[in-house]
């Protein structure tokens, strides 16, 4: 009796091990069913195509550092972004407060194609330094968001595939799997959940070079510009591996501020106030 009731017990086992076995398989076949890059591709493109004809942007944010006890710092933070024609977007990027911070400047030119041009000015220094494409992984002023993160997203910058549909916060959503082209970039994927009505995007999540989940970013609250163009005024990221979060807090929007291309020169970081 014992030993009927032990080959019971291993087969009830050996049953569950395969039917977890097919469920999985079943589900990764699903996904490759549907998986196609044609449809990731046009769903970044629409995207793209939705935002573009701003001219020119400005904002203050409050950046909120966290780590993970729960202590926060704070950071008041001048933006202005200037829509490229031929080229990806610039953006200069000023710190306010608090004092160990402030008069800090960085600039970012973004390339379709080729490495994006970065600049950082350090005041105590009076020094402006140059961000090598090596570092673009690196921590944005100590933050959990990298300087690859403070790009703008060009279309051309990765290849795509759509994953599949699902809803997220009650709001239909494409799932769009981005691989970044540049070899030097600090991820292998990124999985983005882009809402169906208006194209915004509402989540990513980042895998690192090793293809484990490295981070997540949430964009909340979103208001619409100029009758089109959609900004989220929240963006949380949080870093798995460290327990750390990073949110940035947008307020006072402004569009078309008669901004020239020349206020985004290099010259331009020594003379930000």
């Amino acid at each position: 009796m014992l030993k009927f009731v032990m080959l019971f017990k291993e087969t009830k086992m050996k049953l569950a091990i395969i039917t977890m076995f097919v469920t999985f398989a079943f589900t990764v076949m699903t996904t490759m069913a549907f998986a196609s890059p044609e449809k990731g591709l046009k769903i970044a493109i629409e995207a793209d195509s939705r935002d573009k004809g701003f001219g020119n942007s400005t904002a203050q944010i409050k950046m909120i550092l966290m780590d993970k006890y729960g202590q926060s710092t704070e950071r008041a933070i001048r933006n202005r972004t200037f829509e490229g024609d031929n080229e990806g977007d610039k953006s200069l990027v000023i710190f306010d407060s608090p004092g160990d911070v402030r008069g800090t400047a960085f600039l970012s030119h973004t390339k379709k194609a080729d490495s994006d041009d970065q600049w950082l000015y350090l005041p105590a220094l009076k020094r402006v330094k140059r961000i090598a494409s090596s570092n673009k992984a690196g921590p944005f002023m100590g933050s959990e968001f990298s300087y690859e993160d403070i790009a703008s997203q060009e279309v051309e910058k990765y290849t795509y595939n759509y994953l599949r549909d699902e809803e997220l916060n009650g709001l239909d959503c494409f799932v769009v799997e981005y691989d970044p082209v540049d070899r030097k970039s600090g991820y292998k994927r990124q999985i983005v959940w882009m809402d169906k009505a208006e194209y915004r995007v509402h989540k990513i999540d980042f895998y690192d070079r090793k293809d484990a989940l490295l981070k997540t970013l949430t964009y909340e609250d979103y208001n619409q510009y100029l009758d089109k163009f959609w900004r989220s005024n929240r963006l949380v990221m949080i870093n798995h591996q460290t327990g750390k979060k990073t949110e940035l807090l947008f307020t006072d929007w402004k569009f078309r501020t008669g901004m020239t291309e020349r206020d985004f020169e290099k010259s331009a970081l020594k003379q930000t106030r």
